[in-house]
Formats: C-alpha cells, structure tokens, sequence
C-alpha cells in the first residue's frame, strides 16, 4: 500500500515523548547531515520548554519565541534511545541529546526553526485538533456544513479538522454508518456531534497505546473467536485495508476506490446512501 503520513495521534504522543525525556534542562543540538546545522548551531545548550502538536504538526519550543517545527511527512522517522548516544548517521536531520536520552530525526518534510508569528500563522491555517483542549469542533461543522464536498474527502482536509489520516477516516465513517460519499452538507449537527466526541476518545486512546484500535468490544478478536490482524499500523479495525475481506458486522463484503489520490474503503451493507 505504500508510506503513509502519521496521523495526528502519533504527533501528540512524539510530543509527550519530547517533553517526558528532554523538556526542562539544557539539550545539546546538532544535525549531523548538515541541513539544519545553522538553526541547531543557535539552540545548541538551550532549554526544550515545550513541545507541542496540531494535527500532524509538531512544534519544540526553545527560549523566549524559537520554535522548531517538524512535519515528519511519508519519510519521516524519529528514533528514541538511551545514552551513550550511537555516532550519528548522516542521514539525521536533527538529534537532541541529554546526559540520559537521545532523540534522532530522519527524512521529514519540514525542519525549520520559526519564530511564535510563524507559528501562529500556522496553527490559524488548520483545523481544529480532536486532541487539544483549544479545539472548537462547530467551527469544523460550520464549514463541513456549507460544503458539498464528500465527508470522506473533508475529514481529511487538514484545515478542516487536523490530524484526522486515512485510518481514522475510514473507521469513524463506519462506526457512524455515514456513506463516505454523503455531501457535508447533509451531515446533520448531531451526527457531526457524534463523529467529534468518536474522533476525541479514539485518537486519545490511539495516543495512550500508539497505535489505532477502532473495534468496539464485541468484535475483537477474542470475542468473535477470530484471528487478530496483522498489519504495521498494528491494530484493530473495521475496514482500513480490508478491502475484499468480510465485515466484521454484517458479513457483507468491504470496498475500496480511490478518492482524492487516497484508498478510501467502507462497508456498503453498514454504510448505507
């Protein structure tokens, strides 16, 4: 199936792992690849005091306004450890070090140091966030409402809701029996409403466990006597790449199309027009 971006989950869990392992003391920074060696060289021995995520954008705050803001794109990859610290590779955009803990950057789309105008000018071009405690899901539904956009493409348009990626999509379209097709404007205030607080509690979960697990209780595995899925977003769920294989609910068999340059894939026993 190819790369796919993280969804916004991961971003906040990177977050909390920054935070959890360098916020609050001095951090040693460099980029062994040299693309970013410039900015690394300014905040080398400054103090992490934040480290922030939207949607599928993460934000490591320094000093008064310096921000590094990280989009990990396809190729991103971070890689956590303990010290001593390996020699770098020089694929490593960015590595942050303490005396206990190490964290490398690999291939993102973006590593730039921002300033807290730019950052702003960024968190005012996306969408509400189903994880922060700012986001107001009416303004998402005010512009789901006017549009006869699919709700499927529109639940993946970051600057109507962020962090929302294929999988999450894909399964809370089905949890709601909501044709993926359906316009915006015929999602009803209360069907939206239920969309929101399913998004708030699955991605929440989806940052305790890191990973996405959207089957509900009576469809795991141990309960319908099934094997578990396997597959490297490593969990449990309806129809994300399931296509060709039988609904967990009515047996009916799961489609897939493309749909914005994306696999989209629904359920059309469950998911009615």
């Amino acid at each position: 199936m190819g790369a796919r971006v993280p969804e916004g989950h991961t971003i906040h869990r990177l977050a909390e792992d920054y935070a959890a392992r360098f916020a609050g003391g001095p951090v040693a920074v460099s980029s062994p690849q040299g693309k970013f060696a410039d900015a690394a060289a300014l905040l080398d021995g400054a103090e992490l005091h934040t480290a922030d995520a939207h949607g599928k954008h993460l934000f490591l705050g320094f000093r008064g306004g310096d921000w590094v803001h990280v989009h990990l794109g396809l190729f991103g990859k971070v890689t956590f450890g303990g010290t001593p610290a390996p020699p770098p590779t020089d694929t490593v955009r960015l590595r942050l070090a303490n005396p206990v803990s190490y964290v490398d950057l690999r291939g993102p789309t973006t590593c730039a140091l921002i300033t807290d105008e730019e950052k702003d000018a960024l968190h005012a071009r996306l969408g509400p966030d189903p994880l922060r405690e700012d986001a107001d899901p009416a303004a998402a539904y005010r512009r789901v409402s006017r549009s006869r956009t699919t709700i499927a493409a529109l639940l993946m348009d970051q600057k109507v809701i962020a962090g929302v990626g294929n999988v999450y999509r894909a399964e809370v379209l089905f949890r709601h029996g909501v044709d993926p097709y359906r316009p915006g404007k015929d999602i009803s205030p209360d069907e939206w409403d239920a969309i929101w607080a399913d998004l708030v509690g699955l991605m929440r979960e989806g940052v305790r466990n890191n990973r996405i697990d959207t089957v509900r209780p009576e469809h795991t595995p141990e309960a319908m006597g099934r094997p578990p899925r396997v597959d490297d977003h490593g969990g449990e769920v309806y129809v994300y790449r399931r296509a060709n294989l039988l609904c967990h609910v009515c047996g009916g068999e799961i489609r897939t199309a493309d749909l914005a340059a994306r696999n989209l894939f629904w359920c059309p026993g469950c998911q009615k027009r």
